[in-house]
């Protein structure tokens, strides 16, 4: 199941997005989620034009106006699709993207966390590109560029989604991709294409832009010095425009050098356009400011650069992707022997737990030793009616996984061996490393080591106090073990 989001300040490119999804050949996502963002929302969006079966699939929720990648959290985390397909307001799918997009998304290995499509911006044939049109058609070569590119949902909660400290539609996507692939995931290339036009822009736009130095200061500081070329982004040009100004601040005598530099950096935009009067003009003016602006931007940047870092409201809170409860002791009271149905009782705090967990999105299963059917103490129906009976109580689980084994068979699922984990994150489709187990004992918490999963223990007074000081972490019960798992802790 897949969902597309779009952040979207009401621009009019908005309409020519949404009508060339209602023409494109494939399944229809289960969502189209529109993310107004604008400052001032003074009228609905515009979105009557949009018929047929997209146009009822189409959800409006409200951005906080701080951002795309502040909307494109809002977007996501509403989402329950397996798949999100992020799209900019900007830009026109193809004919076939539907089609391409299922075809790309479809039994990727698990370890592929994001799929990106190809950009095309159309360029003028009549004439070169003017500076600005160069610009955009970088987009084409972006690495990890968001206007078309879709995350596994269970990636974005291991992540965190996109870090809202970048307020700009500018390094959130690479940074992001970043902190997956460091986790050990891969983001690959799709065969879907959209076209991205080049909207009008003044002619200072180029100095507007140099407000992104700032988040090569966040940058940097997040993923290191050679964080451009994990990133694949293009060589910096803002040592040349610091060296521009500190010639600018020697004083009269290094006037001419200034001159030759700014003169040089204004060629090197003039010389590949149509060279048009409008153009030269605008290059030359720019060209005077753009290394004063980067550098004032960079400054800007170091000088914000430690409340930024300690912002942790907007900085990412990973989640994971599936929570692994453990069933006696945990989700319902331990009462050994028991095969009948009407003695099955939840723990406290279970059905809220639970409800957060749905609330967020996040997957879960039941792991369970189940001994006595192996050894012929519990029939599997009686076992199968214990299990209807706690769903019927704290609603559905997920799958439930049982090792009924006898407690002395060796086997590799009975806990603490690691298979039950892997078993139930190949269940949901999710990789072992983003499942949380919860459970009362030992075994629960060596189970998910042996896995490569993370533990929260939830003590009961079966609970040894060497299995509790052993634990990673340790949660009062089941209410502040799920608010570790969805606050990140875990």
């Amino acid at each position: 199941m897949t969902d597309i989001v779009i952040p979207t300040i009401g621009r009019p490119s908005l309409t020519r997005l949404l009508d060339s999804l209602a023409r494109s050949r494939g399944p229809l996502p289960e969502h189209v989620i529109l993310v107004d963002d604008r400052v001032e929302r003074v009228s609905p969006l515009a979105l009557d034009a949009v018929g047929g079966a997209l146009g009822e699939r189409i959800v409006v929720l409200l951005g906080s106006a701080r951002g795309p990648a502040a909307a494109r959290n809002v977007g996501w985390r509403a989402s329950r699709a397996d798949w999100i397909a992020f799209l900019d307001d900007d830009v026109v799918v193809d004919d076939d993207w539907l089609a391409a997009l299922d075809d790309d998304l479809r039994a990727l290995a698990p370890d592929v966390a994001a799929s990106t499509g190809v950009v095309r911006v159309p360029l003028p044939h009549d004439r070169r590109p003017t500076d600005w049109e160069r610009n955009v058609a970088g987009l084409a070569e972006a690495r990890w560029i968001t206007a078309d590119c879709a995350y596994r949902r269970s990636a974005l909660l291991a992540a965190g989604g996109f870090d809202e400290r970048f307020p700009r539609a500018y390094r959130e996507d690479a940074d992001l991709a970043l902190r997956v692939v460091a986790r050990g995931k891969r983001v690959i290339a799709g065969s879907r294409t959209v076209s991205h036009p080049v909207r009008p822009a003044p002619w200072w736009i180029s100095v507007a832009l140099q407000a992104g130095n700032a988040d090569d200061t966040l940058m940097a500081a997040l993923h290191g010095r050679r964080w451009r070329e994990a990133a694949g982004a293009p060589p910096a040009a803002f040592r040349s425009h610091a060296a521009t100004v500190a010639t600018a601040l020697v004083g009269a005598v290094a006037v001419s050098a200034w001159a030759l530099q700014t003169a040089r950096f204004a060629w090197r935009r003039i010389a590949p356009g149509p060279r048009t009067p409008r153009e030269i003009a605008a290059m030359t003016a720019t060209s005077v400011a753009i290394p004063f602006a980067a550098v004032y931007h960079r400054l800007r940047g170091l000088a914000r650069l430690r409340a930024t870092l300690a912002d942790r409201e907007r900085a990412p809170r990973p989640v994971a992707a599936a929570v692994l409860f453990d069933r006696d002791g945990t989700l319902i009271e331990d009462v050994p022997g028991n095969r009948d149905p009407d003695a099955v009782l939840p723990v406290e705090a279970a059905r809220d737990a639970l409800a957060r967990l749905r609330e967020a999105g996040v997957a879960t299963a039941v792991v369970s030793n189940q001994a006595a059917v192996g050894e012929g103490r519990l029939a599997a129906a009686d076992l199968a009616a214990i299990h209807a009976q706690t769903e019927a109580l704290l609603g559905p689980l997920g799958p439930i996984l049982v090792c009924t084994h006898a407690a002395d068979a060796g086997c590799r699922c009975r806990k603490p061996a690691p298979g039950l984990i892997e078993a139930a994150a190949r269940a949901l489709g999710v990789c072992v490393e983003d499942c949380v187990v919860i459970g009362d004992i030992g075994a629960d918490v060596e189970a998910a080591r042996a896995a490569g999963a993370r533990a929260i223990l939830v003590p009961t007074p079966a609970t040894r106090a060497e299995e509790i000081a052993a634990a990673p972490l340790v949660a009062a019960d089941l209410r502040a073990a799920v608010g570790a798992v969805l606050g990140g802790a875990a």
